[in-house]
């Protein structure tokens, strides 16, 4: 049983966004963009303030001896806020959502048909250690006319807390209720619970982190979810590769930023080329620092591997670890990732146009590249501003989830004294 004054309290936050979406629903893109571009204004005013919000965070991570990758998701600095900045701009400048003439028909009837696209409502957002995903959410809601409920971390709450309060300054300057984006600063693990059985009141919810958060709100969840269990991202080196743009793109899509979900997992290589390329790609992963796992036909061409199991093709590492696996040609490569995936991100380098569309054509997965890192999967590198995680559902929303995503429609008929028979 949830106490009762966690549900007192979460039924009155559901409530207020239930009316801010009344609101904002309504409300024309120039007041909304306004919202958005006052808070890009905001952050850069409060930028220090910030930046001391996010040193107690990462000072109490440090003394809980929280991991490096999750360090790295839970600190601001400078140019991340400057990023943040920038993809608020990005998403002010973006097309209205809202609106949108998706279909239109006319029946022999006479009667005029159309489906237009509306707000989805309110929506539930549950993430961790991003102090970011606080900006990416709700400007993304804001811009899509939704109202949000945002449940970061403890972890994060400091950080998150501040730039929650530079979206609702924003809202308020843009006469438009502030309420349209709530923070929950009450930490207890029960608020989440509450939230996930809040029908009726909470349309959609959205979690962001790690395994375990969103498997819990995939289990317990009476309201729809939009989310994506694992990156288990994998990148194929074909036979006809150009190795020096392969290595390239392997260490990008590895080391960039190894605690995000598009960090590169597995590898996969052709066998026909395999005993000239392994050595190498091999040596350059361990001078950027990552720690190589390979099959017993990798060690069979480099033995200082550690040999591979099992597990770990369905290991989502999120640290400098990569398993390499030889496989037999394209066909190998699909079948391994078909079997292994988490349907996040996978990619193929190759010159051969014909093996590449046939890799984006059966790869079953939400995004899938060719001769590109897998570190752009990503909403803002998607050109959406930014997003508020990648669904690797089939249901509504796939890959990025932006404004556009977070859209439903309705239909509009016109018509001119029908009746029906």
């Amino acid at each position: 049983m949830i106490d009762s004054k966690i549900l007192k309290y979460i039924k009155l936050i559901n409530k207020r966004s239930k009316e801010a979406f009344k609101e904002i629903s309504i409300s024309n893109s120039k007041k909304r963009n306004l919202a958005i571009l006052n808070t890009s204004k905001i952050i850069e005013n409060n930028q220090s303030k910030i930046l001391e919000a996010n040193k107690i965070d990462i000072e109490n991570a440090q003394l809980k001896k929280m991991s490096g990758a999750f360090l790295d998701r839970l600190i601001l600095n400078n140019e991340r806020i400057k990023n943040i900045t920038n993809g608020l701009k990005q998403i002010s400048e973006m097309s209205d959502p809202l609106g949108v003439e998706l279909s239109r028909w006319k029946r022999p009837n006479g009667l005029d048909i159309s489906r237009v696209s509306v707000p989805l409502g309110v929506i539930g957002i549950v993430y961790e250690s991003r102090p970011n995903v606080t900006i990416d959410a709700g400007s993304l809601c804001i811009k899509s006319g939704n109202s949000v409920i945002l449940r970061g971390g403890s972890d994060s709450i400091h950080s998150s807390k501040i730039l929650a309060q530079c979206l609702q300054e924003g809202l308020i300057e843009a006469n438009l209720p502030s309420d349209a984006v709530q923070i929950i600063e009450n930490t207890d693990r029960e608020i989440v619970t509450a939230m996930l059985r809040s029908t009726g009141e909470i349309d959609v919810i959205i979690p962001r982190g790690g395994k375990s958060l969103v498997e819990k709100v995939q289990k317990e969840a009476r309201v729809p979810v939009f989310a994506h269990l694992e990156g288990i991202c994998h990148l194929y080196v074909d036979k006809d590769a150009d190795i020096n743009k392969a290595v390239k793109i392997i260490i990008n899509s590895k080391m960039r930023r190894t605690g995000i979900c598009g960090a590169l997992e597995t590898l996969l290589i052709d066998k026909e080329i395999s005993q000239k390329v392994v050595p190498i790609i091999v040596q350059k992963l361990i001078n950027a620092g990552c720690h190589v796992k390979g099959d017993e036909s990798t060690r069979n061409i480099v033995d200082s591997v550690e040999l591979a199991t099992e597990n770990d093709w369905y290991t989502e590492y999120l640290e400098a670890v990569l398993s390499i696996k030889i496989v037999n040609g394209i066909r190998g490569a699909i079948n391994h990732i078909n079997k292994y995936s988490s349907s996040h991100t996978e990619s193929i380098i190759t010159e051969n146009k014909l093996t590449a569309e046939l890799f984006l054509a059966e790869v079953d997965s939400a995004i899938v590249m060719h001769n590109a890192s897998t570190q752009f999967a990503d909403g803002g590198e998607f050109g959406m501003g930014a997003e508020i995680g990648i669904s690797t559902g089939r249901i509504h929303a796939r890959g990025p989830v932006g404004a556009a995503q977070l859209t439903s429609f309705k239909y509009i008929v016109r018509g001119n004294d029908q009746i029906r028979d």
